[in-house]
């Protein structure tokens, strides 16, 4: 008897992530220029953190004119709105080119019951709207958002809470199972996002009993891994193994991880051993390493690469295709971040694959140190501004005859 001939690949559309007339067609010469300009300061990293400081300060002292400049530059480039109304508009534009807009809630809460509540209320709302628009297909939050640090790093540390702190934990486990329900109720994938490694083990066991309850049918929950963590990969074959034996689905959004400089220097001062790679190529190859086993495993997970990396992105490609994964297969999705690697986000979308976009919303004086932040701590972001201001300035040439 021959042997079972290999799962046949359907066909798929040439991608190239070069292509900037695809990267960029839904951009006017006027706002490349603008984008040329904004990326070709970001370049500049003294520049960026010192202006940082300035806006910040700026901002703080309500000087004359500070937050429209910023809202009409940075703001708009990475930032949908400052609420949920105003960011229709990047929603219906990305809609038309087949990208997906995951709205993200930028503000950062006082650490108080009343603040969690206006979170909690918040996610809902994306959650609603997400339900009721095509064009929505996640939503997201922080367990950070929803109770206190501290309670998750007691948690995970072995330490018994106090009464009153139990109460607290457990009025943050409602707001997250209130959260989960609607998700469920409504259809809606709910990504649960990373954070810092000290509590991180807290949020996993809390996003897999919400998958418990939630993703008997498919994922709906899903967890996110950082794989500039050494151990990432483990935890997520361990989290298949559970999810296998009770029968259940998972989701997973893999990326390479925004917290590194801060999880360096934390180990450092509390004498542990560090939880990153030790270089930039062993973390990609632990990621590309975890593609492969989701690919591998897609009848029990759901995948999301949330990434910029484009040898990691073309990679995924060619693993649905060795598998026979059609690009719009609904269990396999890539994201990245509003106004950034539109090299891949729209190319990927024009090949047929899904492809979702983060994008920011909230207050400008609220967001704006979430997106310093992001700039100052996550490498790849003043990596890719370089990339960025090529890809551009190729595009502009390209509209000039050159």
């Amino acid at each position: 008897m021959s042997a079972p001939s290999a799962v046949p690949a359907p066909p798929v559309a040439p991608i190239s992530f070069e292509d900037t007339r695809i990267a960029f067609e839904a951009k006017s010469d006027g706002e490349l220029r603008k984008m040329y300009a904004l990326f070709a300061a970001m370049n500049n990293n003294s520049l960026v953190k010192a202006g940082g400081g300035l806006m910040q300060s700026a901002l703080k002292l309500n000087f004359p004119g500070t937050r429209f400049l910023i809202k009409h530059s940075i703001f708009k480039q990475f930032c949908g709105g400052e609420t949920i109304a105003e960011c229709k508009p990047v929603i219906a534009e990305l809609g038309r080119y087949h990208i997906g807009t995951i709205l993200d809630y930028s503000v950062e809460g006082t650490g108080n019951d009343r603040s969690f509540d206006h979170t909690r209320d918040e996610i809902l709302a994306t959650i609603a709207i997400a339900a009721t628009t095509p064009n929505i297909p996640f939503s997201v939050f922080k367990v950070t958002g929803l109770m206190p640090t501290a309670l998750l790093e007691k948690k995970q540390a072995g330490t018994a809470l106090t009464a009153p702190e139990q109460a607290s934990f457990d009025r943050g486990q409602q707001r997250l199972d209130a959260l989960c329900a609607s998700a469920h109720k409504h259809g809606v994938r709910l990504f649960v996002d990373a954070e810092e490694s000290w509590f991180q083990h807290t949020i996993d066991e809390l996003a897999e009993d919400m998958m418990r309850r939630y993703n008997d049918e498919r994922a709906i929950v899903w967890n996110t891994y950082q794989l500039y963590r050494h151990d990432r990969l483990e935890a997520l074959q361990a989290a298949h193994d559970r999810a296998a034996q009770a029968n259940y689905y998972v989701g997973v959004k893999l990326v390479r991880g925004a917290y590194m400089e801060k999880e360096a220097r934390v180990a450092q001062q509390r004498g542990h051993a560090t939880p990153i790679n030790p270089s930039k190529q062993a973390t990609d190859d632990l990621y590309n390493e975890s593609l492969r086993y989701c690919v591998q495993h897609v009848d029990r997970i759901s995948l999301c690469a949330g990434t910029h990396n484009e040898a990691s992105s073309l990679l995924l490609t060619q693993l649905m295709q060795q598998a026979g994964l059609a690009p719009g297969d609904e269990r396999v999705w890539f994201a990245q971040l509003y106004g950034m690697s539109d090299n891949l986000s729209y190319n990927l979308a024009h090949a047929g694959y899904h492809t979702a976009k983060y994008v920011p919303y909230g207050p400008v004086g609220a967001v704006m140190p979430y997106l310093l932040r992001r700039a100052n701590e996550n490498t790849a972001i003043a990596g890719q501004s370089s990339r960025e201001f090529l890809l551009i300035q190729k595009e502009l040439r390209r509209r000039q005859g050159r």
